[in-house]
């Protein structure tokens, strides 16, 4: 017995130094796996002329697109952020990043932090837990139309690879791109009379476009159609080769229909989720949207090919955006020997459907959604007034943010800094007529939340409806914040609670961060509140949010950890400011 006791002894003391020796050995030689990707950014105007016409533009590092961020599954990012505007406050929201364990890293002004003021450095830290396209863009006022935007490629860890082969990885960002600068846009929204946006100057892809510098009354000057700053954006490509394009939206307004001419795009991944792979030749994205399509190049090699971005849903005298495929060893600016794509007629809403309905998880890749739910949401999406504004309405209240950031007054017991009756989960769905002007356009507004019960399931049924003009109703394509959710389904007209949820696609369905709702139709999207934080939802068009379309989510904020005094200093919360 004695002998056994000191055996066991023996053993365990030898345990112990084997545990030792790997806790030193785990220090001295950490893993590989997952790496911090460390960004030092400056932010500033600087004079460019992305589409030939000079105007301010918002950079980082003087870039814009500014630098995409390229990291590996599981890594940690960290961006060190300096506000050099002068005169501007600046946030930057990582679209598409969860942000599990650092809500305070959304990057949401008024929702998950202060402002970065000017001359301040600001530090954004967060871990990119899953493979995909991602993008980011600033999110104060309307500033992401100002030229502030880039893209996140995360790629799978080492060894492991896509279910899908390519040769090559390329990315493209389409934008849309106006002349005046977002303060006068803004100002002419919130003034009465109304002045809109109007259609924007031109169409960027990868941060270049063109605009027609004969335009009668541009200053002189202003515009010079040699500037090779506007030289058209060109990807050059081998024979033979196969390409994953990943493309992503920031439009500030328009809907996109993209093409290449005479290829064919397979689609394999949006939002970060691999798709059941299906062919297009028109590719439909809206803006927060990112897609991977494979591509191959198997055309005529002696010539180079048009890809153009055309703008639908909106009746716009836009210019197609043109971009150059050029086939090596051809020349990348010989222009192609035909005429470019003229693309789908924009009131064409048939195929945009049609592609919205095709997007389906790919087979074992399927994130099976809860059968049931615990909640829903109707959320009618309307044009109004109030008080001579006109504004967007959901169920006829207009959004706006508190002066004191939703996750510190919550996590800090301040509530009233925000209005705490709930907003309206439905609206008088048996009276509404959603193809009519409202009897009464007048809504109000409220900066108050929904509060979501923690790990719940949650619906969200997005009904569109008419704008104050007759016969006429919008796209609008809405982002989640802090999640993915499942897409249920899309359906025409109005909504019937009673038979539509009975045709939910439950077995494969999609998941994504944004979504369209079309025309007089509606979307159903279904995800679980199961992130402790604050969670804006809102249209991605930057002039209807502005004007009020979004709500915010809270979901088990008593779980979220002590703030860094970083995200504060505005509102309430002045006094915690501590840089």
């Amino acid at each position: 017995m004695a002998a056994e006791l000191l055996q066991c002894r023996s053993l365990a003391k030898n345990l112990v130094g084997l545990c030792l020796f790997l806790c030193l050995a785990s220090a001295a030689f950490p893993s590989v796996e997952a790496k911090v990707r460390y960004h030092k950014w400056e932010v500033k105007y600087e004079y460019k002329s992305p589409d030939c016409y000079k105007k301010l533009v918002m950079t980082i590092n003087g870039r814009s697109p500014g630098p995409t961020i390229n990291a590996q599954q599981g890594d940690t990012i960290i961006v060190e952020l300096k506000n050099s505007l002068l005169l501007e406050n600046v946030a930057i929201h990582w679209h598409g990043i969860r942000q599990h364990g650092t809500p305070w890293s959304d990057g949401t002004e008024g929702v998950t932090q202060c402002p970065i003021l000017p001359g301040d450095t600001f530090t954004y830290k967060f871990i990119v837990d899953r493979p995909g396209t991602y993008l980011y863009h600033a999110h104060y006022g309307m500033q992401r139309e100002a030229g502030l935007y880039g893209m996140i490629k995360v790629s799978l860890p080492a060894g492991e690879s896509e279910p899908f082969s390519y040769d090559y990885d390329r990315s493209i960002i389409l934008n849309d791109w106006y002349h005046k600068s977002a303060y006068e846009q803004m100002t002419g929204l919130n003034s009465i009379p109304f002045g809109w946006v109007g259609e924007p100057q031109s169409i960027l892809i990868q941060g270049k476009g063109k605009f027609n510098c004969s335009t009668p009354g541009i200053e002189a000057g202003l515009c010079n159609a040699t500037n090779p700053e506007c030289s058209p954006f060109s990807l050059t490509v081998v024979p033979g080769k196969t390409y994953r394009l990943r493309i992503g939206s920031l439009t500030g307004l328009s809907a996109l229909s993209f093409e290449i001419e005479g290829h064919n795009m397979t689609v394999v991944e949006a939002d970060g989720n691999n798709v059941e792979p299906f062919v297009v030749q028109n590719l439909f994205i809206y803006s927060g949207e990112t897609y991977s399509v494979l591509i191959k190049a198997d055309q005529d090699p002696s010539r180079n090919y048009w890809a153009s971005a055309h703008i639908v849903s909106r009746n716009s005298n836009t210019t197609n955006g043109l971009g150059i495929i050029n086939y090596y060893p051809n020349h990348p600016r010989r222009n192609p020997p035909t005429s470019p794509p003229v693309g789908p007629r924009w009131n064409d809403t048939a195929p945009r459907i049609a592609q919205s309905q095709a997007i389906k998880a790919l087979k074992g890749y399927i994130h099976t959604p809860p059968q049931t739910t615990d909640r829903v949401i109707v959320m009618l999406n309307t044009q109004n007034r109030i008080d001579g504004h006109v504004r967007w309405s959901v169920n006829n209240v207009s959004f706006g943010l508190p002066e004191t950031p939703y996750l510190i007054a919550l996590k800090q017991n301040f509530l009233h800094a925000f209005e705490q009756t709930p907003p309206p989960e439905g609206y008088d769905a048996a009276n509404y007529d959603i193809y009519s002007v409202a009897k009464n356009v007048n809504a109000t507004t409220s900066n108050s939340i929904y509060r979501l019960k923690f790990n719940s399931t949650v619906d969200v049924i997005l009904q569109n409806a008419n704008t104050m003009t007759v016969n006429n109703s919008e796209t609008h394509p809405w982002h989640l914040h802090g999640h993915d959710f499942w897409v249920l389904g899309y359906g025409t007209g109005k909504f019937n609670i009673s038979t539509d949820p009975k045709k939910y696609n439950l077995v494969n369905p999609i998941m994504k961060n944004t979504v369209p709702v079309h025309p007089y139709g509606w979307t159903a999207l279904r995800f679980r509140a199961d992130n402790p934080g604050v969670w804006l939802f809102h249209c991605h068009i930057e002039s209807h949010f502005f004007m009020g379309m979004g709500v915010v989510f809270e979901e088990g904020v008593e779980k979220v950890g002590r703030l860094p005094t970083s995200i504060m200093g505005c509102g309430e919360t002045k006094r915690f400011y501590k840089p």
